[in-house]
């Protein structure tokens, strides 16, 4: 993915919104160290169910995490592909040339 498309730049808008919260990005750190249920980081983050379920849904949507059923039990993830993703969307925003000491040629 490449900055300058319009779906590229629709995407990145999704995963940022839904990095914009603390919450969000600490069970993003906490999912780094792998799956987890539900019940374990409504411990670990010390907030209510209906709370960590409202950033869960907004990271799923965003694609960011997938999650996986066993009996009652829901297990969460990071989606390694659409982290891979926003890293080099991220890294596709880099300057070109010959970095800050790029001038634009407009004004000349």
């Amino acid at each position: 993915m490449t900055a300058g498309s319009k779906q590229a730049i629709g995407r990145a808008a999704e995963w940022f919104h839904a990095l914009s919260d603390e919450t969000r990005l600490e069970i993003l750190e906490r999912l780094s160290s792998g799956e987890q249920c539900v019940c374990d980081l409504t411990d670990a983050l010390q907030t209510g169910q209906s709370r960590l379920s409202f950033h869960l849904k907004t990271l799923k949507d965003a694609g960011i995490l997938q999650d996986r059923r066993d009996g009652r039990w829901v297990y969460y993830s990071l989606n390694e592909e659409t982290i891979n993703e926003v890293s080099e969307f991220v890294k596709s925003l880099r300057p070109q040339g010959s970095g800050s000491s790029a001038k634009s040629q407009c004004c000349d």
